[in-house]
């Protein structure tokens, strides 16, 4: 079964509506949430918080909802509209679906530290030096979709994650010697998970096949591999095998290059001390 979460974005209209709806779907199916949890191979809590519009409805759980509840493609077609608007840009929420299925996700940045590693202090660092500005209803709001998504490390741990990093980000200092501090202290303790691998790009490598930018890619319990690529305003989603295959060689390239995990977190720990 999969776990529920204890730091949820506050319901979205769409959500609640797709609660609405699939409590409809159940009670016409005569099931309470604990008798539908374990068809849907769910824990209840999490039943329980997609009908109150507290949590996205991944993908997995819409098909086996609909095919339990005998829904006629009504929940399938509600999920559509179902998002976690504002807390995730509109063109990050087909990524961010298939994040709560993926059996591995592959992660290279190279400008700031991904965001399932982020500290609220260093996330509310760059959210209060976003140009143009935000409201601090906005930023509350980035802050608990970031904090949501964070929980996969630890509620899936199947999933291999690995991350790979440029030195350079850590050493910028972006939010100051505190913020730093935090951030490798998180970084360490997460890579304690069997799950989870963090490998640095030492700054003296001066050509590495990540020059062009950042590189995500996940891989689906049907063996399906996607991508996702960020730039300033916008995002593509890929799904291309061609392009699917270059990410993957260039990704590859990448892991030989990087220091080893266990090198990594040596490097950390003398970033950390020298603060």
């Amino acid at each position: 079964m999969t776990n529920s979460t204890a730091t949820e974005p506050e319901p979205s209209d769409s959500l609640k509506t797709f609660g609405l709806v699939h409590k409809a779907c159940r009670k016409r199916a005569g099931l309470t949430q604990e008798e539908l949890a374990p068809l849907v191979r769910y824990q209840p809590s999490t039943v329980a918080s997609i009908e109150q519009g507290r949590r996205l409805p991944p993908r997995v759980y819409v098909e086996r909802a609909e095919e339990v509840l005998d829904a006629f493609g009504v929940l399938r077609a509600a999920a559509k509209y179902a998002t976690r608007d504002p807390g995730l840009a509109s063109w990050f929420r087909a990524w961010a679906d298939l994040e709560e299925q993926a059996i591995s996700l592959y992660t290279f940045e190279n400008r700031l530290v991904p965001g399932l590693l982020q500290t609220e202090a260093y996330s509310r660092t760059l959210f209060n030096e976003r140009v143009p500005l935000l409201t601090e209803a906005q930023i509350e709001a980035q802050l608990s979709a970031r904090s949501d998504r964070q929980r996969l490390l630890t509620e899936r741990p199947k999933t291999a994650f690995n991350f790979i990093i440029e030195e350079h980000v850590i050493t910028r200092g972006t939010g100051g010697s505190e913020v730093t501090r935090e951030l490798i202290d998180q970084a360490l303790a997460v890579t304690e998970l069997r799950n989870v691998e963090l490998q640095l790009m030492p700054t003296a490598r001066a050509v590495h096949p990540g020059l062009d930018g950042p590189i995500q890619l996940l891989e689906t319990p049907e063996n399906e591999w996607f991508g996702y690529c960020e730039g300033q305003r916008t995002g593509q989603f890929i799904s291309d095998p061609e392009t699917i295959s270059v990410l993957h060689m260039r990704y590859a390239k990448l892991r030989s290059q990087a220091l080893t995990p266990q090198d990594s977190r040596s490097l950390l720990e003398r970033i950390r001390g020298a603060l």
